[in-house]
């Protein structure tokens, strides 16, 4: 990072890192992106996972358990305070099923989650300190049906 750079710009790369660790599977770079305080993260549908323990098993557990991951970030808007950031961004999250028998990858799936991500400031940078996403439901044509009456 450029000494140059600003803070909401050192969040925002700090947030990009986070989504590209889980694309690679990097456990041990995702893991040093979280402080080593007490964290909290919420994943859709999931109840609220706090410590650095829980947080931490269950991205092991998503990672082992997904095949194939890409993150397109759209609607990214970071606000500074002092030590404490705030990073909002929809998810568009592209993942691949479990591996066929053949050996293929299984069947693409596509889903969108807003997410809020809170860093702090530390010494060595911009650091995770909770995470939320929740899913976005989309649109059934009942309601499309109903707008147009």
């Amino acid at each position: 990072m450029s000494p140059r750079s600003t803070d909401a710009e050192q969040v925002e790369l700090a947030n990009t890192a986070f989504y590209e660790c889980l694309e690679r599977g990097d456990f041990e770079e995702l893991s040093a992106l979280w402080l080593d305080d007490e964290i909290t993260c919420v994943h859709p549908g999931w109840p609220v996972l706090s410590g650095r323990g829980e947080v931490l098993r269950s991205y092991a557990l998503i990672m082992a358990h997904t095949e194939y991951i890409q993150f397109f970030l759209t609607d990214v808007l970071v606000s500074v305070m002092g030590d404490t950031a705030l990073a909002t961004c929809t998810e568009n999250i592209l993942s691949g099923g479990p591996a066929e028998e053949s050996g293929e990858l299984g069947p693409l799936v596509g889903q969108l989650v807003v997410a809020t991500n809170v860093f702090r400031r530390t010494p060595d940078g911009w650091r995770l300190w909770a995470h939320h996403g929740s899913p976005v439901l989309a649109d059934s044509d009942d309601d499309e049906d109903e707008d147009s009456s």
